[in-house]
């Protein structure tokens, strides 16, 4: 074997940072859970969470390498604290791993690359973890679990909700991206989007003088009907179980009413489910780590998205002339305050628009997400090559200008990645019509930009404020690395020959974007820059990080064009970090 190390551009610093949507026909179906796992499903679940722990080892601990066993369609890459010498077959999303030994390349089974992975790792870092070796078979095991419930499961008819719930696979560069907990099967699986779930909420009713909420929450009020002196509050049957039997169900302050009579759908995000015939999403509180964090509604975040919505607003109200975008907005949030550090968050609910009266005549809200991973009814399986290119320059236009509005002229950094964003396709041609952005809780404002709205929030709320450079870092993170570059790869992967045509249209709108918003140099910086920041999702949850806490390591930048040439240090930005 002749193999030479291909050098890799040095990592330096890393950075820490903080059809149409109609009510769904389908009867309610409570859908057993299931037995064994048929060795099909566990070895479909062994391939996808093969891919996602190699999709992590490439981007942030192995340098690649050449070989001359390595052509067609394979790779290679070295594992520097081991030695080891991997080779995958190439493609968007690196499949069927195989260790160089003494007699060759050898396939290598999941357990034994999670193995090597842990190897690695504690190597690279000189520290052991003891929880992500757990997390990672977890999350294979939960896949398999998802294709088992799948091989007896109704997709849905609706196909927006076929897109929220398409998600099997997840996020392709977290080590154990369907990781729900140590809890059995039985105990999350009845609410799992990738198993196509329906289920009723749970109602509560709060004594009146313990409800708390801000905004407007009377989208609640239909669900039930409360006792004299008590206030509805649905709760997530799961979360409820979590938190198990509280004094507060024994003394009066909260009383159980049973489940609504409507099912709610789950959506991609798992813990925000949609309520088709009221045409509303409600998030709750999960206390269960869901990839990098434990997904709580903390106070301060509840107590400030009034704040944020307002600032939305505003921002959405004057887009560029080319841009068809939309917010839906967390409309506000009911909980109940039983006068401790916990309860606030625990029992919180957002409300939040459903996408139904954002649409436009003769449209359908997709995921993104959905369209990235697949499912059936996707719009891209059915392009042709020049279909998939105007679909690319229809989106491109819709999202960016967006966006960058946003940061530029108001100062308000989105997140927007894959699960925050939906496009309307027109259902004639399935080309994007308009994009729809969600999620306060994301969303951060530059430093100095926000004086006023900032001084009425309630005393001892923190504010999401970060500095210009890095709301754009992480800007670029959602919008180009975590948005564009894989909606990208779909493309790709159904039009390879395409792969040299995407960016330069990217780069386009990018540059025009600029020069509407006075040519700032972030935008000028970012066409030139030879990497743009990928998170380091295996290095995060192997060191322990906080779920908030964000690491970078550089990827080759896409956008980058040969006709742009860098600043001079010291003269924007990022070199100031």
């Amino acid at each position: 074997m002749d193999c030479q190390p291909v050098r890799r551009t040095p990592l330096g610093a890393d950075t820490v940072c903080d059809q149409r949507t109609l009510p769904d026909d389908e009867a309610p179906q409570r859908r057993p859970v299931p037995g064994g796992i048929p060795a099909g499903a566990g070895e479909h679940a062994d391939s996808l969470s093969a891919t996602a722990l190699l999709g992590c080892l490439i981007r942030e601990i192995a340098r690649p390498h050449l070989c001359q066993d390595t052509a067609g369609g394979h790779a290679a890459y070295l594992l520097p604290a081991t030695g080891a010498l991997l080779r995958v077959g190439a493609g968007r999303h690196p499949t069927e791993p195989e260790l160089r030994t003494a007699d060759g390349w050898s396939p290598l089974a999941f357990p034994a690359l999670a193995a090597l992975v842990t190897d690695e790792l504690t190597r690279h870092t000189g520290l052991p973890n003891h929880t992500l070796a757990g997390e990672i078979t977890a999350s294979r095991d939960t896949i398999a679990a998802f294709l088992d419930a799948r091989a007896t499961a109704d997709p849905p008819r609706d196909l927006y909700i076929r897109s929220e719930q398409a998600l099997l696979a997840g996020h392709r560069h977290h080590p154990a991206p369907k990781a729900r907990g140590t809890e059995p099967p039985g105990t999350w699986l009845p609410y799992a989007p990738e198993a196509h779930a329906r289920f009723p909420l749970a109602l509560l009713a709060v004594r009146a003088d313990l409800l708390a909420q801000e905004g407007d929450c009377t989208g609640l009020d239909s669900l039930g009907t409360a006792p004299p002196g008590y206030r509805l509050l649905p709760a997530h049957p799961w979360q409820l179980a979590l938190l198990g039997d509280l004094p507060a169900f024994h003394d009066g302050r909260i009383k159980r009413l049973g489940e609504t009579s409507a099912t709610v759908v789950p959506t991609s995000s798992l813990r925000t489910v949609y309520l088709p015939e009221a045409d509303l999403f409600c998030k709750f509180s999960l206390d269960v780590r869901i990839t990098n964090d434990v997904r709580r509604l903390w106070t301060h975040d509840l107590r400030r998205l009034r704040t944020i919505d307002v600032l939305l607003r505003s921002a959405f109200a004057d887009l560029p002339p080319h841009s068809s975008a939309g917010m839906l907005a967390d409309r506000g949030h009911r909980t109940a305050d039983l006068a401790d550090a916990d309860s606030y968050g625990a029992f919180a609910v957002i409300i939040r628009d459903g996408p139904r009266a954002h649409l436009d005549a003769g449209t359908t809200p997709l995921l993104t997400a959905g369209i990235s991973e697949g499912f059936p009814g996707n719009p891209l399986d059915s392009t042709t090559a020049e279909g998939a290119l105007t679909w690319w320059r229809r989106y491109l236009h819709h999202v960016v200008p967006a966006v960058l509005h946003a940061f530029f002229r108001h100062g308000l950094v989105l997140e927007c990645h894959l699960q925050n964003v939906l496009v309307c396709v027109d259902d004639t041609t399935g080309l994007p019509a308009k994009v729809l952005f969600r999620d306060h809780e994301g969303v951060k404002l530059l430093a100095g930009r926000h004086t006023a709205p900032l001084h009425l929030l309630p005393p001892g709320t923190s504010a999401p404020v970060v500095e210009p450079a890095e709301g754009w870092h992480r800007l670029t993170y959602c919008l180009v690395t975590n948005n564009l570059h894989e909606i990208a790869g779909a493309i790709t992967q159904r039009h390879p020959h395409l792969a040299g045509t995407l960016w330069p249209h990217a780069q386009q709108v990018f540059a025009a974007c600029g020069a509407a918003a006075g040519d700032p140099p972030e935008i000028h910086d970012l066409l030139a820059t030879t990497h743009i920041p990928a998170k380091a999702n295996l290095l995060l949850r192997w060191l322990g990080a906080d779920g908030a806490s964000s690491r970078y390591v550089p990827m080759p930048n896409p956008l980058r064009t040969s006709s742009t040439s860098p600043r001079q240090p010291g003269t924007n930005a990022r070199d100031a970090r």
